[in-house]
């Protein structure tokens, strides 16, 4: 009955470690010697130990990015090419008010870099972890 209920919470929760979790439990209670409860007492226990690493990686990452000043640097870049962008195309062109020269080579590479990595980071984290799920 454990099992069952263990292995629908295993299936709403989801993820590589609440089946890791499961099978360690199941294990653990299948274990009919000594030497294999030892083995899944300490698969089991490194399960919690890196569960445990994972949140206190996660506190760090809170902890770094709350403050005001550790969040700029990307925005801030981004805004350069923003202002660039609207001046290109609401004023030169909409409003028809000026003219922009080009950018050189490498500054156009950087804003390449920049607008895809803003855009198109978060895009790439979730197709990445579909990926590695299976």
């Amino acid at each position: 009955m454990i099992a069952v209920v263990l292995g629908w919470l295993g299936n709403l929760l989801g993820g590589p470690f609440a089946k890791a979790a499961l099978d360690a439990y199941r294990a653990k209670l299948a274990a009919g010697n000594r030497s294999e409860r030892i083995t899944a007492n300490l698969a089991t226990r490194e399960l919690a130990v890196e569960q445990r690493e994972r949140e206190l990686a996660t506190q760090l990452v809170i902890s770094e990015q709350g403050r005001w000043y550790t969040a700029l640097p990307r925005p801030l870049f981004a805004f350069v090419f923003v202002i660039y962008a609207w001046k290109v195309v609401v004023w030169d062109k909409v409003l028809g008010l000026g003219s922009t020269g080009t950018l050189s080579e490498d500054m156009g590479q950087w804003a390449t870099i920049v607008l895809t990595a803003y855009f198109g980071g978060r895009s790439i984290e979730k197709v990445a972890r579909i990926l590695s799920r299976k």
